[in-house]
Protein backbone atom coordinates (compact mmCIF):
# COMPACT_ATOMS: atom_id res chain seq x y z
CA UNK A 1 0.00 0.00 0.00
CA UNK A 2 1.47 3.37 -1.05
CA UNK A 3 1.61 6.63 1.37
CA UNK A 4 -1.27 8.27 -0.52
CA UNK A 5 -3.08 5.01 0.22
CA UNK A 6 -2.36 5.29 3.72
CA UNK A 7 -2.80 9.16 4.01
CA UNK A 8 -6.10 8.95 2.54
CA UNK A 9 -7.27 6.65 4.41
CA UNK A 10 -6.41 8.65 7.11
CA UNK A 11 -7.82 11.58 6.14
CA UNK A 12 -11.70 9.99 5.29
CA UNK A 13 -12.71 9.59 8.61
CA UNK A 14 -11.28 13.12 9.48
CA UNK A 15 -13.11 14.66 6.86
CA UNK A 16 -16.43 13.70 7.79
CA UNK A 17 -15.94 14.41 11.28
CA UNK A 18 -14.22 18.03 10.52
CA UNK A 19 -17.20 18.66 7.72
CA UNK A 20 -20.21 18.28 11.11
CA UNK A 21 -17.83 20.35 12.63
CA UNK A 22 -18.50 22.77 10.12
CA UNK A 23 -21.80 22.83 9.97
CA UNK A 24 -22.09 22.98 14.04
CA UNK A 25 -19.67 25.67 14.05
CA UNK A 26 -23.11 27.87 12.65
CA UNK A 27 -25.23 29.09 15.64
CA UNK A 28 -28.83 28.25 13.18
CA UNK A 29 -27.82 24.77 13.00
CA UNK A 30 -25.33 23.80 16.05
CA UNK A 31 -28.21 22.21 17.83
CA UNK A 32 -29.64 20.28 15.11
CA UNK A 33 -27.30 17.78 13.77
CA UNK A 34 -26.42 14.27 16.03
CA UNK A 35 -23.14 12.95 16.80
CA UNK A 36 -21.53 11.32 14.45
CA UNK A 37 -20.51 7.69 15.37
CA UNK A 38 -17.02 6.88 15.94
CA UNK A 39 -17.33 3.11 14.42
CA UNK A 40 -19.70 2.68 11.95
CA UNK A 41 -22.33 5.66 10.65
CA UNK A 42 -26.01 5.22 10.80
CA UNK A 43 -28.10 3.22 9.26
CA UNK A 44 -30.00 5.00 6.74
CA UNK A 45 -30.85 4.53 3.02
CA UNK A 46 -28.05 5.19 0.77
CA UNK A 47 -27.79 5.31 -2.94
CA UNK A 48 -24.96 3.53 -4.75
CA UNK A 49 -22.26 5.31 -7.11
CA UNK A 50 -22.94 7.25 -10.33
CA UNK A 51 -21.64 4.82 -13.19
CA UNK A 52 -22.60 7.97 -16.20
CA UNK A 53 -23.91 6.94 -19.81
CA UNK A 54 -21.86 9.63 -21.27
CA UNK A 55 -19.30 8.44 -23.46
CA UNK A 56 -15.82 9.13 -21.76
CA UNK A 57 -17.42 8.07 -18.43
CA UNK A 58 -18.11 4.82 -20.26
CA UNK A 59 -14.59 4.19 -22.15
CA UNK A 60 -13.18 5.23 -19.17
CA UNK A 61 -14.86 2.59 -16.91
CA UNK A 62 -14.55 0.11 -19.39
CA UNK A 63 -10.32 0.84 -19.36
CA UNK A 64 -10.20 0.64 -15.86
CA UNK A 65 -13.18 -1.89 -15.33
CA UNK A 66 -11.16 -4.66 -13.79
CA UNK A 67 -9.02 -2.10 -11.74
CA UNK A 68 -11.47 -1.12 -10.12
CA UNK A 69 -14.32 -3.78 -9.98
CA UNK A 70 -13.84 -5.24 -6.28
CA UNK A 71 -12.80 -1.96 -4.67
CA UNK A 72 -16.19 0.08 -6.06
CA UNK A 73 -18.00 -2.86 -4.68
CA UNK A 74 -16.72 -3.20 -1.44
CA UNK A 75 -16.91 1.09 -0.99
CA UNK A 76 -20.79 1.00 -2.12
CA UNK A 77 -23.00 1.59 0.30
CA UNK A 78 -23.73 -2.14 1.37
CA UNK A 79 -25.72 -2.85 -1.52
CA UNK A 80 -25.29 -3.53 -5.24
CA UNK A 81 -27.11 -1.62 -7.87
CA UNK A 82 -26.36 -0.21 -11.11
CA UNK A 83 -28.12 3.24 -11.15
CA UNK A 84 -27.93 5.84 -8.27
CA UNK A 85 -31.22 6.75 -6.92
CA UNK A 86 -31.79 3.31 -5.28
CA UNK A 87 -33.47 2.85 -1.52
CA UNK A 88 -32.33 0.18 0.31
CA UNK A 89 -30.60 0.28 3.59
CA UNK A 90 -27.59 -1.12 5.58
CA UNK A 91 -24.65 -0.19 7.06
CA UNK A 92 -20.82 0.62 5.15
CA UNK A 93 -19.15 -2.35 4.55
CA UNK A 94 -16.65 -3.58 6.72
CA UNK A 95 -13.71 -2.31 3.82
CA UNK A 96 -15.63 1.22 4.07
CA UNK A 97 -15.62 1.16 7.49
CA UNK A 98 -11.71 0.22 8.21
CA UNK A 99 -11.21 2.75 5.54
CA UNK A 100 -12.49 5.17 7.33
CA UNK A 101 -11.03 4.30 10.98
CA UNK A 102 -7.15 3.43 9.91
CA UNK A 103 -4.72 6.26 10.47
CA UNK A 104 -1.70 6.73 8.65
CA UNK A 105 1.48 4.82 8.73
CA UNK A 106 5.22 4.80 8.48
CA UNK A 107 6.42 5.48 4.94
CA UNK A 108 8.68 2.97 5.19
CA UNK A 109 6.43 0.55 5.40
CA UNK A 110 5.35 -1.83 2.15
CA UNK A 111 2.21 -3.86 1.54
CA UNK A 112 0.15 -5.28 -1.08
CA UNK A 113 1.81 -4.51 -4.24
CA UNK A 114 5.57 -5.10 -2.74
CA UNK A 115 6.20 -1.52 -4.03
CA UNK A 116 8.80 0.14 -2.12
CA UNK A 117 7.96 3.72 -0.87
CA UNK A 118 11.20 6.07 -2.70
CA UNK A 119 10.10 9.27 -1.76
CA UNK A 120 9.33 11.07 1.65
CA UNK A 121 6.07 13.25 1.83
CA UNK A 122 5.06 15.87 3.58
CA UNK A 123 2.15 17.73 4.02
CA UNK A 124 1.86 20.95 1.96
CA UNK A 125 -0.47 23.55 0.78
CA UNK A 126 -1.47 22.49 -2.70
CA UNK A 127 -2.41 26.16 -4.19
CA UNK A 128 1.67 27.02 -2.71
CA UNK A 129 2.91 24.07 -4.89
CA UNK A 130 1.83 25.35 -7.90
CA UNK A 131 1.83 29.29 -7.22
CA UNK A 132 4.16 30.31 -9.83
CA UNK A 133 2.27 28.93 -12.18
CA UNK A 134 -1.11 30.06 -11.09
CA UNK A 135 0.69 33.49 -11.02
CA UNK A 136 1.68 32.94 -14.50
CA UNK A 137 -1.78 31.53 -15.56
CA UNK A 138 -3.48 34.30 -14.56
CA UNK A 139 -1.20 36.98 -16.46
CA UNK A 140 -1.72 34.46 -19.24
CA UNK A 141 -5.55 34.33 -19.11
CA UNK A 142 -6.04 38.19 -19.09
CA UNK A 143 -4.03 38.64 -22.34
CA UNK A 144 -6.52 35.71 -23.79
CA UNK A 145 -9.11 37.47 -23.54
CA UNK A 146 -7.90 41.22 -24.27
CA UNK A 147 -10.19 42.62 -27.34
CA UNK A 148 -10.12 45.90 -28.85
CA UNK A 149 -13.96 46.25 -28.45
CA UNK A 150 -13.69 48.60 -24.83
CA UNK A 151 -17.12 46.92 -23.18
CA UNK A 152 -16.55 43.43 -24.50
CA UNK A 153 -12.61 43.65 -22.95
CA UNK A 154 -14.02 45.15 -19.46
CA UNK A 155 -16.73 41.86 -19.65
CA UNK A 156 -14.50 39.61 -20.53
CA UNK A 157 -11.85 40.29 -18.11
CA UNK A 158 -14.48 40.75 -14.69
CA UNK A 159 -13.37 37.36 -12.87
CA UNK A 160 -9.96 37.40 -14.09
CA UNK A 161 -8.92 40.78 -12.64
CA UNK A 162 -6.22 40.97 -10.08
CA UNK A 163 -8.21 39.94 -6.47
CA UNK A 164 -11.59 39.08 -8.31
CA UNK A 165 -9.75 35.59 -9.53
CA UNK A 166 -11.25 33.15 -6.90
CA UNK A 167 -9.43 30.42 -6.01
CA UNK A 168 -8.37 29.17 -8.54
CA UNK A 169 -9.37 25.53 -7.94
CA UNK A 170 -9.73 23.93 -11.34
CA UNK A 171 -6.86 25.48 -12.37
CA UNK A 172 -4.80 24.00 -8.84
CA UNK A 173 -6.28 20.25 -9.53
CA UNK A 174 -5.05 20.31 -12.85
CA UNK A 175 -1.75 21.59 -12.72
CA UNK A 176 -1.26 19.07 -10.01
CA UNK A 177 -2.39 16.33 -11.45
CA UNK A 178 -0.61 17.24 -14.77
CA UNK A 179 2.88 16.68 -12.00
CA UNK A 180 1.00 13.55 -10.10
CA UNK A 181 0.91 11.10 -13.52
CA UNK A 182 4.77 13.03 -15.00
CA UNK A 183 7.07 10.50 -16.43
CA UNK A 184 10.61 10.97 -16.35
CA UNK A 185 12.06 11.97 -19.62
CA UNK A 186 16.07 11.11 -19.26
CA UNK A 187 18.79 13.58 -21.21
CA UNK A 188 18.74 16.76 -21.35
CA UNK A 189 18.25 17.01 -24.64
CA UNK A 190 14.63 15.87 -23.95
CA UNK A 191 14.22 18.87 -21.63
CA UNK A 192 12.24 20.82 -24.32
CA UNK A 193 10.04 18.27 -24.75
CA UNK A 194 8.93 17.85 -21.45
CA UNK A 195 8.70 21.58 -20.94
CA UNK A 196 6.60 21.42 -24.36
CA UNK A 197 4.29 18.84 -22.37
CA UNK A 198 3.96 21.25 -19.69
CA UNK A 199 3.05 24.18 -21.78
CA UNK A 200 0.05 21.95 -23.05
CA UNK A 201 -1.00 20.87 -19.95
CA UNK A 202 -1.05 24.58 -18.24
CA UNK A 203 -2.89 25.51 -21.61
CA UNK A 204 -5.68 22.65 -20.59
CA UNK A 205 -5.52 24.37 -17.19
CA UNK A 206 -6.17 28.28 -18.83
CA UNK A 207 -9.00 26.51 -21.07
CA UNK A 208 -10.98 25.12 -17.97
CA UNK A 209 -10.68 28.04 -15.93
CA UNK A 210 -12.37 29.98 -18.95
CA UNK A 211 -14.94 27.63 -19.87
CA UNK A 212 -16.03 27.82 -15.77
CA UNK A 213 -15.73 31.31 -16.18
CA UNK A 214 -18.42 31.65 -18.79
CA UNK A 215 -20.78 29.44 -17.04
CA UNK A 216 -20.56 30.98 -14.15
CA UNK A 217 -21.50 34.60 -16.19
CA UNK A 218 -24.38 32.72 -18.17
CA UNK A 219 -25.44 30.89 -14.36
CA UNK A 220 -26.13 34.05 -13.10
CA UNK A 221 -28.05 35.38 -15.83
CA UNK A 222 -30.47 32.35 -15.98
CA UNK A 223 -30.64 32.71 -12.33
CA UNK A 224 -30.78 36.17 -11.84
CA UNK A 225 -27.69 36.47 -9.15
CA UNK A 226 -26.34 39.97 -8.23
CA UNK A 227 -23.41 38.69 -6.17
CA UNK A 228 -20.57 36.34 -7.39
CA UNK A 229 -17.60 35.85 -5.46
CA UNK A 230 -18.47 38.39 -3.04
CA UNK A 231 -18.17 41.20 -5.39
CA UNK A 232 -21.23 42.41 -7.89
CA UNK A 233 -21.94 40.16 -10.97
CA UNK A 234 -21.32 40.94 -14.42
CA UNK A 235 -24.92 40.83 -15.32
CA UNK A 236 -26.05 43.05 -12.59
CA UNK A 237 -23.34 45.97 -13.42
CA UNK A 238 -23.59 45.80 -17.15
CA UNK A 239 -26.63 43.60 -18.11
CA UNK A 240 -28.34 40.79 -18.88
CA UNK A 241 -26.88 41.19 -22.63
CA UNK A 242 -23.54 41.84 -22.35
CA UNK A 243 -23.05 39.26 -19.63
CA UNK A 244 -24.46 36.75 -21.99
CA UNK A 245 -22.18 37.81 -24.87
CA UNK A 246 -18.75 38.01 -22.62
CA UNK A 247 -19.87 34.45 -21.48
CA UNK A 248 -19.85 33.57 -25.85
CA UNK A 249 -16.86 35.51 -26.16
CA UNK A 250 -14.81 33.36 -23.40
CA UNK A 251 -16.19 30.15 -24.95
CA UNK A 252 -14.91 31.36 -28.29
CA UNK A 253 -11.62 31.94 -27.01
CA UNK A 254 -11.26 29.08 -25.04
CA UNK A 255 -12.27 26.53 -28.58
CA UNK A 256 -9.79 28.38 -29.90
CA UNK A 257 -7.07 27.27 -27.77
CA UNK A 258 -8.13 24.33 -27.23
CA UNK A 259 -7.67 23.98 -31.11
CA UNK A 260 -4.46 24.92 -31.25
CA UNK A 261 -3.59 21.50 -29.03
CA UNK A 262 -3.98 19.82 -32.31
CA UNK A 263 -4.96 16.97 -30.31
CA UNK A 264 -8.17 15.44 -31.26
CA UNK A 265 -9.14 13.15 -28.73
CA UNK A 266 -8.67 16.62 -26.41
CA UNK A 267 -10.56 18.55 -28.27
CA UNK A 268 -13.33 16.39 -28.65
CA UNK A 269 -12.79 15.62 -24.50
CA UNK A 270 -13.65 19.35 -23.70
CA UNK A 271 -15.83 19.69 -26.58
CA UNK A 272 -18.57 17.23 -24.56
CA UNK A 273 -17.90 19.33 -21.21
CA UNK A 274 -19.32 22.42 -23.42
CA UNK A 275 -22.64 19.79 -24.13
CA UNK A 276 -22.40 18.37 -20.80
CA UNK A 277 -22.68 22.58 -19.48
CA UNK A 278 -25.92 22.73 -21.77
CA UNK A 279 -27.57 19.75 -20.87
CA UNK A 280 -27.38 20.36 -17.00
CA UNK A 281 -28.78 23.94 -17.36
CA UNK A 282 -31.44 22.19 -19.58
CA UNK A 283 -32.18 19.42 -16.97
CA UNK A 284 -32.20 21.94 -14.11
CA UNK A 285 -34.70 24.31 -15.84
CA UNK A 286 -36.84 21.89 -17.22
CA UNK A 287 -36.99 18.56 -15.34
CA UNK A 288 -40.32 16.75 -15.21
CA UNK A 289 -41.84 16.97 -11.80
CA UNK A 290 -41.04 13.04 -10.78
CA UNK A 291 -37.39 13.96 -12.40
CA UNK A 292 -37.01 16.37 -9.40
CA UNK A 293 -37.61 14.25 -7.26
CA UNK A 294 -34.89 11.75 -8.67
CA UNK A 295 -31.43 11.14 -7.32
CA UNK A 296 -30.36 9.45 -10.39
CA UNK A 297 -31.49 12.90 -12.58
CA UNK A 298 -29.84 15.02 -9.43
CA UNK A 299 -26.69 13.28 -9.61
CA UNK A 300 -26.44 13.33 -13.50
CA UNK A 301 -27.17 16.96 -13.24
CA UNK A 302 -24.80 17.34 -11.15
CA UNK A 303 -22.06 15.51 -12.96
CA UNK A 304 -23.15 17.72 -16.19
CA UNK A 305 -22.84 20.84 -14.97
CA UNK A 306 -19.89 20.78 -12.52
CA UNK A 307 -18.13 17.30 -12.44
CA UNK A 308 -17.78 16.58 -16.15
CA UNK A 309 -15.50 19.63 -16.81
CA UNK A 310 -12.80 18.56 -13.89
CA UNK A 311 -13.13 14.74 -14.82
CA UNK A 312 -12.56 15.23 -18.92
CA UNK A 313 -9.78 18.03 -18.23
CA UNK A 314 -8.39 15.23 -15.62
CA UNK A 315 -8.24 13.01 -18.49
CA UNK A 316 -7.13 15.70 -21.10
CA UNK A 317 -4.15 16.54 -18.81
CA UNK A 318 -2.83 12.87 -18.45
CA UNK A 319 -3.39 12.18 -22.17
CA UNK A 320 -1.06 15.17 -23.45
CA UNK A 321 1.39 13.59 -20.91
CA UNK A 322 1.55 10.84 -22.71
CA UNK A 323 -0.51 8.60 -20.30
CA UNK A 324 -1.78 4.93 -21.27
CA UNK A 325 -5.39 4.73 -20.96
CA UNK A 326 -5.60 3.14 -17.73
CA UNK A 327 -3.84 6.02 -16.03
CA UNK A 328 -5.95 8.76 -18.15
CA UNK A 329 -9.10 6.81 -16.75
CA UNK A 330 -8.39 7.09 -13.34
CA UNK A 331 -6.92 10.87 -13.82
CA UNK A 332 -10.99 10.77 -15.00
CA UNK A 333 -11.84 8.77 -12.00
CA UNK A 334 -10.48 11.34 -9.83
CA UNK A 335 -12.30 14.85 -11.25
CA UNK A 336 -15.00 13.05 -11.33
CA UNK A 337 -16.09 12.09 -7.98
CA UNK A 338 -13.93 15.21 -6.51
CA UNK A 339 -16.32 17.29 -8.89
CA UNK A 340 -19.43 15.47 -7.15
CA UNK A 341 -17.73 15.92 -3.46
CA UNK A 342 -17.31 19.26 -4.82
CA UNK A 343 -20.83 20.10 -5.51
CA UNK A 344 -22.80 18.14 -2.95
CA UNK A 345 -20.67 20.27 -0.19
CA UNK A 346 -21.66 23.59 -2.00
CA UNK A 347 -25.44 22.24 -2.15
CA UNK A 348 -25.08 21.96 1.62
CA UNK A 349 -23.53 24.86 2.28
CA UNK A 350 -26.67 26.72 0.65
CA UNK A 351 -28.52 25.20 3.49
CA UNK A 352 -26.00 26.21 6.35
CA UNK A 353 -23.73 29.31 4.99
CA UNK A 354 -24.39 32.87 4.72
CA UNK A 355 -24.62 35.30 2.03
CA UNK A 356 -21.55 37.22 3.70
CA UNK A 357 -19.44 34.18 3.83
CA UNK A 358 -20.86 32.29 0.21
CA UNK A 359 -20.50 35.08 -1.10
CA UNK A 360 -23.65 34.70 -2.78
CA UNK A 361 -27.45 34.31 -1.51
CA UNK A 362 -28.03 31.76 0.69
CA UNK A 363 -31.02 29.22 0.16
CA UNK A 364 -30.68 30.26 -3.68
CA UNK A 365 -31.22 26.97 -4.65
CA UNK A 366 -34.81 26.49 -3.02
CA UNK A 367 -35.62 30.15 -3.93
CA UNK A 368 -35.58 28.67 -7.45
CA UNK A 369 -36.93 25.80 -7.24
CA UNK A 370 -34.05 23.56 -7.26
CA UNK A 371 -34.00 19.95 -5.36
CA UNK A 372 -30.45 18.93 -4.10
CA UNK A 373 -29.35 16.12 -1.92
CA UNK A 374 -30.08 17.44 1.73
CA UNK A 375 -33.74 18.12 0.12
CA UNK A 376 -34.06 14.48 -1.89
CA UNK A 377 -32.63 12.96 1.24
CA UNK A 378 -35.18 14.44 3.97
CA UNK A 379 -37.99 13.87 1.20
CA UNK A 380 -37.26 9.79 2.45
CA UNK A 381 -38.63 11.10 6.26
CA UNK A 382 -40.84 13.40 4.87
CA UNK A 383 -42.55 12.17 2.00
CA UNK A 384 -44.88 15.54 1.56
CA UNK A 385 -41.63 17.27 0.49
CA UNK A 386 -41.90 15.51 -2.54
CA UNK A 387 -45.08 17.33 -3.33
CA UNK A 388 -43.28 20.74 -3.04
CA UNK A 389 -40.36 19.67 -5.18
CA UNK A 390 -42.63 19.15 -7.85
CA UNK A 391 -44.30 22.57 -8.00
CA UNK A 392 -40.50 23.73 -7.28
CA UNK A 393 -41.52 25.52 -4.17
CA UNK A 394 -43.76 27.87 -6.09
CA UNK A 395 -46.49 28.44 -2.80
CA UNK A 396 -46.33 30.89 -0.49
CA UNK A 397 -44.28 28.92 2.66
CA UNK A 398 -42.47 26.45 0.53
CA UNK A 399 -39.31 27.40 0.55
CA UNK A 400 -39.96 27.46 4.84
CA UNK A 401 -41.59 24.31 5.45
CA UNK A 402 -38.75 23.10 3.42
CA UNK A 403 -36.28 24.18 4.90
CA UNK A 404 -37.43 23.00 8.70
CA UNK A 405 -38.17 19.56 7.03
CA UNK A 406 -34.36 19.50 5.95
CA UNK A 407 -33.20 20.83 9.63
CA UNK A 408 -35.82 18.29 11.33
CA UNK A 409 -34.15 15.33 9.13
CA UNK A 410 -30.88 13.54 8.39
CA UNK A 411 -30.86 15.30 5.12
CA UNK A 412 -27.78 17.25 5.95
CA UNK A 413 -25.74 14.60 7.61
CA UNK A 414 -27.04 11.98 4.68
CA UNK A 415 -25.52 14.82 1.78
CA UNK A 416 -22.38 15.01 3.99
CA UNK A 417 -22.01 11.00 4.15
CA UNK A 418 -22.60 11.39 0.42
CA UNK A 419 -19.65 14.14 -0.04
CA UNK A 420 -17.23 12.19 1.62
CA UNK A 421 -17.53 8.93 0.36
CA UNK A 422 -17.20 10.76 -3.46
CA UNK A 423 -13.79 12.30 -2.05
CA UNK A 424 -12.76 8.99 -1.04
CA UNK A 425 -13.51 7.17 -4.51
CA UNK A 426 -11.28 10.33 -5.77
CA UNK A 427 -8.27 9.30 -3.06
CA UNK A 428 -8.85 5.59 -4.11
CA UNK A 429 -8.01 6.58 -7.83
CA UNK A 430 -4.84 8.62 -6.59
CA UNK A 431 -4.41 5.61 -4.94
CA UNK A 432 -4.57 3.40 -8.02
CA UNK A 433 -2.36 5.24 -10.05
CA UNK A 434 1.32 3.65 -11.02
CA UNK A 435 3.95 4.26 -8.45
CA UNK A 436 5.58 7.83 -8.67
CA UNK A 437 8.68 8.68 -11.01
CA UNK A 438 9.78 11.10 -8.44
CA UNK A 439 9.70 13.24 -5.91
CA UNK A 440 7.24 16.14 -7.22
CA UNK A 441 5.13 13.04 -8.51
CA UNK A 442 4.49 12.17 -5.30
CA UNK A 443 4.18 15.46 -3.52
CA UNK A 444 1.88 16.30 -5.78
CA UNK A 445 -0.68 13.39 -5.55
CA UNK A 446 -0.53 14.04 -1.37
CA UNK A 447 -1.76 17.46 -2.67
CA UNK A 448 -5.15 15.98 -4.72
CA UNK A 449 -5.57 13.87 -1.67
CA UNK A 450 -5.46 16.99 0.48
CA UNK A 451 -7.94 18.68 -1.68
CA UNK A 452 -10.28 16.42 -1.26
CA UNK A 453 -10.12 17.09 2.79
CA UNK A 454 -10.30 20.51 1.81
CA UNK A 455 -13.29 20.55 -0.12
CA UNK A 456 -15.46 18.19 2.28
CA UNK A 457 -14.20 21.63 4.80
CA UNK A 458 -14.56 24.27 3.01
CA UNK A 459 -16.56 27.02 4.26
CA UNK A 460 -17.66 28.54 1.30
Amino acid sequence: MNIVARLGRGFLRANVQALDSTVRSLPHLANLLPVLPTTTLPETNRPVPLRTDDSEASCSNRETESLHKSSVEDLTWGVRQSEYGGRHRGQYSPETTRWMSSVPVSVDETEGSGQVERFQTEAVDPFSLVADELAQLGAKMRDMVATEVPKLAQAAEYFFRMGAEGKRFRPTVLLLMATAVSTSIPGSTLAAEAQSIRDRQRRIAEITEMIHVASLLHDDVLDSSDTRRGISSLNFLMGNKLAVLAGDFLLARASVALASLRNVEVIELLSRVLEHLVSGEIMQMTGEPEARCSFDYYIKKTYNKTASLIANSCKSVAILGGQPPDVAGLAYDYGRHLGLAFQIVDDLLDFVGTSLVLGKPALADLNQGIATAPVLFAAEEFPMMEDLIKRKFARSGDVEQALQWVQQSKGLERARELAAYHASQAVLAIERLPPPESQGAAQSRRALVDLTQRVLTRKK
